[in-house]
């Protein structure tokens, strides 16, 4: 016991929230096949108690990160515990919890309540805070596929259903290609600074972009290339015989790659190809999950990649990440105007939101930074609502995931309209929402870093969001309702819904304590 407490004070704290969700999700396998199927709910009930049994040690941690000194290391230097990882794992968990509530009606009518299904949502967020937590590239690719694995499986959990298995399928090769991607860029990030750590890895290509602006300034003419060219003989004459591009090739390659293997996880611009089908074929609580989940645990290490990593070659890059950012907005926003199906418009529309947060790593600065925290966790709660509604829909005999299905929705279930009404405003960045909050951040650190015709670009996207946006609100509050029925709502989902609503007005109405949330993740 001794053994155990010590471990617990020590390198165990790093990862006791993730401990904690194992625990629980081996607890649910093995409990499931004791449990009698009118009893299955209990697995929703301890996947529910894992969630809150690690959101309370993440909050207990608060005091050891302040005492020391900001950071908890452990490990050797592989995982951390800051503000950045308390913050995406407050989100992580958060998303887990709203996704179990939303299950469990869901599961019942496709008679697909086992308990490896909630067991998996907790591995799944197991790895996702892996990803937040590690700062070691084998530590960010083993929390990256777990996350990954766990996502495939609930893909095709519907196993009778054709287009989860094919949605399923379709997710585990273009996954596998995109890992394969990325662990390529780690090995060459590894070659390139003997080291796994990224601290050590940005440290090693900032000496080397260093090298190279040194060479190239001491092949200029004149007094100033003379001396540097003096400067580089007496202390590294080896350098005068490099060729500077030659020594960017390979710092750029494995940036390049590592960019793809994370661009295809947010579902970005051109990598997004996966996202409309799986969104549509899976559960829609796992399409929920996928939305809101999985692309913000990729762009936490997207962050932690691009800042500290790649940082030296910052200048560069921002106009890389500006193209694909507006390539998102794009295509999003104008693939959306034609969907019917509801799942599939808000995949398109995820992409466009992919777009917003880009532009907050273009701006680069601590309104960006700020900004990109503030945009994920409003895109959270407005999009698992959203999904809430059409989860909310689903009936027996009834799929509800056409826009049609929703017509007449004000008159079969108002409070569900109303929920509807709020979360697409949210969603279209209309005040006095969070997601008009989001929208103002990314705008403001584009301005301040002065790229005004990108924030002129990113407002006019507003529009077409709007009218695809409003579509669905046409359909609910002004159709004809027809023969669909009343939606009948149980208590978990009406949890779910009030959390959501209630953070998507908070956010929007009083923001200062959910700004002050997104300062702490990088620890301000």
């Amino acid at each position: 016991m001794d053994a155990i407490r010590s471990y617990l004070q020590g390198d165990g704290a790093v990862i006791l929230p993730e401990m904690e969700l194992v625990l629980f999700g081996l607890g649910i396998l093995l409990i499931d096949f004791w449990i009698e199927e009118r009893d299955k709910y209990l697995n929703a009930v301890l996947a529910l108690a894992g969630t809150l049994f690690s959101g309370g040690t993440l909050w207990m941690l608060r005091g050891r990160v302040a005492a020391s000194g900001g950071v908890l290391v452990g490990f050797h230097e592989s995982a951390v515990v800051d503000g950045f990882v308390l913050f995406f794992g407050a989100l992580f968990l958060a998303s887990t919890a709203l996704v179990i509530l939303l299950s469990v009606k869901f599961m019942q009518i496709e008679k697909e309540q086992e308990g490896e299904y909630y067991a998996l949502l907790l591995f799944a967020c197991v790895g996702m805070m892996l990803m937040a937590s590690g700062v070691d590239l084998i530590v960010m690719f083993l929390g990256l596929e777990t996350m990954a694995l766990s996502f495939y499986v609930l893909t095709g959990f519907l196993r009778r259903e054709k287009r989860s298995n094919e949605a399923a399928l379709k997710y585990v090769l273009l996954g596998a290609f995109s890992s394969g991607i990325l662990a390529y860029g780690f090995s060459l990030l590894y070659g390139l600074s003997a080291s796994t750590n990224i601290g050590a890895i940005g440290a090693a290509l900032g000496q080397r972009n260093q090298l190279v602006q040194a060479i190239l300034r001491s092949q200029q003419p004149g007094e100033a290339g003379e001396q540097m060219r003096q400067l580089l003989a007496a202390r590294l004459p080896v350098a005068l015989n490099f060729d500077p591009f030659t020594l960017q090739i390979l710092p750029m390659l494995a940036f390049v790659l590592v960019l793809v293997g994370l661009l295809f996880k947010v579902a970005a611009v051109p990598f997004h190809q996966w996202a409309p089908d799986v969104y549509e074929g899976a559960p829609t609580p796992v399409s929920a999950y996928i939305s809101i989940a999985s692309k913000t645990a990729s762009f936490a290490l997207l962050l932690r990649l691009l800042l500290l990593v790649f940082a030296s070659s910052q200048p560069t890059w921002i106009y890389l990440i500006a193209g694909i950012a507006i390539a998102s907005l794009t295509w999003g926003n104008l693939a959306a105007l034609t969907q019917t199906n509801i799942k599939r418009l808000l995949a398109y529309s995820s992409i466009s939101h992919v777009g917003y947060i880009l532009l907050g790593l273009v701006g680069g600065n601590e309104t960006g930074l700020i900004g990109i925290a503030y945009y994920l966790f409003a895109y959270v709660f407005m999009t698992a609502g959203a999904f809430a509604v059409v989860i909310v829909l689903r009936q027996k005999g009834l799929i509800g995931e056409e826009l049609e299905d929703l017509n007449g929705l004000y008159q079969r279930s108002p409070a569900s309209a109303v929920l509807l009404l709020i979360f697409m405003l949210s969603l279209a960045g209309i005040p006095p929402t969070a997601g008009f909050m989001g929208k103002y951040f990314i705008f403001l650190s584009l301005i301040e870093s002065h790229h005004p015709l990108l924030a002129l670009f990113a407002v006019l996207y507003i529009v077409p969001a709007l009218y695809y946006y409003f579509r669905i609100v046409a359909h609910a509050w002004l159709k004809q309702p027809g023969e669909a029925p009343q939606p009948l709502m149980t208590s978990a989902q009406a949890i779910a819904l009030g959390v959501a609503v209630f953070v998507s007005l908070a956010a929007g109405l009083y923001p200062e304590p959910f700004y002050k949330l997104a300062k702490y993740a990088f620890g301000q």
